[in-house]
């Protein structure tokens, strides 16, 4: 059994998208999840496509992750790729795999690579995060007012002791 007849075997329980590209990065043979992240005009004769017409990421030009497992002769996952799908301004973000699959004199023959996207667990990060620093920054202001606010019940406990020690020597005659 081939490469791609074992991948395609077991295709029904990879979950995430995936295709499997030769060393030219062209798309050999790929998922139903991958089939359906993708618009239908760019799903359409997938086959043959490079990846990087399917997908635009930011790595795509000088960092392509089946180019660097190859290079490195081993499996690479890179964290929170962002990218688009073709023909859309639909941002996305992936968790990327790459696995190269080397031929009998351990030069790359292909790669399969897989997206897992992380876009929604992304933007609730991005959104906690930005939460967190508006935090602070009220926690802050609050630490500031309630500093100043201190200071002034200070000063003013300090002029009442003052007004109470001279009504207490009005009260002893000791002011005329």
């Amino acid at each position: 059994m081939d490469m791609l007849e074992l991948i395609a075997s077991i295709s029904d329980v990879i979950i995430d998208g995936y295709f499997v590209l030769d060393t030219e990065r062209n798309i050999l043979e790929f998922n139903q999840a991958l089939f359906a992240m993708l618009p239908r005009s760019v799903s359409r004769g997938l086959k043959g496509k490079k990846c990087y017409e399917v997908l635009n990421l930011e790595i795509c030009k000088d960092r392509c992750i089946a180019q660097q497992c190859w290079k490195q002769g081993k499996h690479i996952r890179l964290d929170e790729i962002t990218g688009k799908v073709a023909k859309t301004d639909r941002k996305l973000t992936f968790i990327l795999s790459a696995l190269p699959f080397l031929g009998e004199d351990s030069l790359p023959v292909g790669a399969l690579v897989i997206q897992r996207n992380v876009t929604d667990e992304a933007q609730v990060q991005s959104k906690y995060q930005e939460m967190l620093e508006h935090e602070k920054r009220e926690r802050e202001r609050l630490i500031h007012i309630i500093r100043s606010r201190t200071k002034d019940l200070l000063e003013t406990s300090q002029q009442l002791l003052g007004v109470q020690k001279e009504l207490m020597d009005f009260r002893r005659g000791r002011l005329i």
